[in-house]
């Protein structure tokens, strides 16, 4: 495990940042821009652990959803060192995503899903303070893989099961949004897509 002796190291001063494996690369980089948005993505879950901890003594489903939740963190920060590091540097020693980290999504999402009424309709995210974070997390999870996506493209080489366990993970944080929001009694803002505006 690396300690981290200095916050501050001034080599990125002038623009560049370095991968695992050494190399100096802009911080414009697309790699860069994909590995600091699955960093963002971990965040967004974090500010929505912060808001279940109020509820995790008295709410089952807090408690439940909050380990899944920091478990997911723990992944991001596998695949954020995945991403971080050249095809050519890693090394099998090291932590990434696997197969079984997106079947253990599925199986958290069936579980969630058997608590909820079905969804026939488009709904906008909101909610409780910690559902309505789960909706924010869940879109940068999107951008995230369309990152991936776009790093295949141009012909990077990205794990499968990294985009899998971000594709898996968008929609598990829109279940657990939902999941928690119910656990709540918090009603759902269900789309109408012949809204009209409240009188002035």
């Amino acid at each position: 495990m690396p300690k981290l002796t200095r916050i501050y190291t001034r080599t990125g001063d002038g623009g560049s940042t370095g991968l695992v494996g050494g190399q100096r690369v802009s911080k414009r980089a697309p790699r860069i821009e994909t590995y600091g948005t699955v960093d963002e993505l971990s965040s967004a879950i974090g500010v929505a652990r912060a808001a279940l901890r109020p509820l995790t003594q008295s709410h089952e489903r807090a408690l439940a959803l909050d380990a899944w939740l920091a478990w997911s963190q723990d992944v991001l920060f596998n695949l954020g060192s995945e991403l971080a590091t050249l095809p050519q540097d890693l090394r099998d020693s090291m932590p990434r995503v696997g197969p079984e980290d997106s079947a253990a999504l599925e199986r958290a999402i069936d579980r969630a899903q058997r608590d909820l009424p079905a969804l026939a309709n488009f709904i906008s995210p909101g909610g409780a303070p910690a559902g309505a974070q789960l909706h924010v997390a869940r879109t940068i999870c999107r951008r995230a893989e369309r990152l991936v996506v776009a790093l295949l493209e141009e012909g990077e080489s990205i794990s499968s099961d990294a985009l899998r366990y971000l594709n898996r993970l968008s929609d598990a944080l829109f279940v657990w949004a939902r999941w928690i929001n119910d656990a709540l009694d918090e009603p759902e803002h269900i789309w109408n897509p012949a809204s009209r505006p409240p009188e002035a």
